[in-house]
């Protein structure tokens, strides 16, 4: 039951980031440096974005494995591949026809998808399960060059800013704002349903005792 119970808060989690990421792109005014390198390259290349964030993923998992010298997270592969289909899923099915006009329509979409990728990835993270590839990419960085947090999460967002500079991604001050909120977000929410998820376990294992 624990197990189901981490696969629920999982792909709950999973679909709620995801929602709040599509908010972000269809308002316009700047997303993620991740985001932005995934939507750049969907507008020259083709392809979905989220397919491009499959790729990315791919590609990360193996960067990550070559930074801390350790074997591939295989795992991995099924969380980026969730996620990707899940944005696709909004992007594509849901938010296809949908247009935010005016500056007020989008400033609150802005913020409103800010804080539900923050809800989402505090409900996803309580499951335990293997992260997505970025956020592991943070942690390798970390590792590998003795940085702190902080720095770690810089080097690894420039990685995808630079190029998505270049080519041209949906960059603004939207991107200022997601770098340094999305964060207090997720701490904000995390405490919550880390109670949850421990309210849930305890419960079931006094049924069982």
């Amino acid at each position: 039951m624990a197990l189901l119970y981490r696969i629920l808060f999982f792909i709950k989690g999973l679909t709620i980031m995801t929602f709040g990421v599509c908010l972000t792109i269809k308002a316009e005014l700047g997303v993620g440096a991740w985001d932005a390198l995934n939507v750049a390259l969907t507008e020259w290349i083709g392809l979905t974005i989220g397919t491009w964030i499959i790729i990315d993923g791919a590609v990360l998992i193996v960067v990550n494995s070559l930074l801390v010298k350790r074997k591939p997270e295989i795992l991995s592969i099924l969380t980026i591949i969730l996620i990707g289909s899940l944005v696709d899923l909004w992007m594509y099915i849901v938010f296809e026809s949908i247009e935010f006009n005016g500056i007020f329509a989008k400033v609150v979409t802005l913020v409103l998808g800010i804080f539900i990728i923050g809800l989402g990835a505090a409900i996803y993270l309580q499951a335990k399960f293997p992260s997505s590839p970025i956020d592991s990419f943070m942690m390798a960085i970390r590792e590998r060059f003795r940085v702190n947090l902080m720095m770690a999460k810089t080097i690894g967002e420039l990685v995808a800013l630079i190029p998505a500079l270049i080519l041209q991604g949906p960059i603004g001050v939207g991107t200022i704002i997601i770098t340094f909120t999305i964060g207090p977000f997720v701490q904000l929410c995390f405490p919550y349903f880390e109670k949850l998820m421990n309210r849930l376990l305890d419960g079931k294992l006094q049924e069982k005792y």
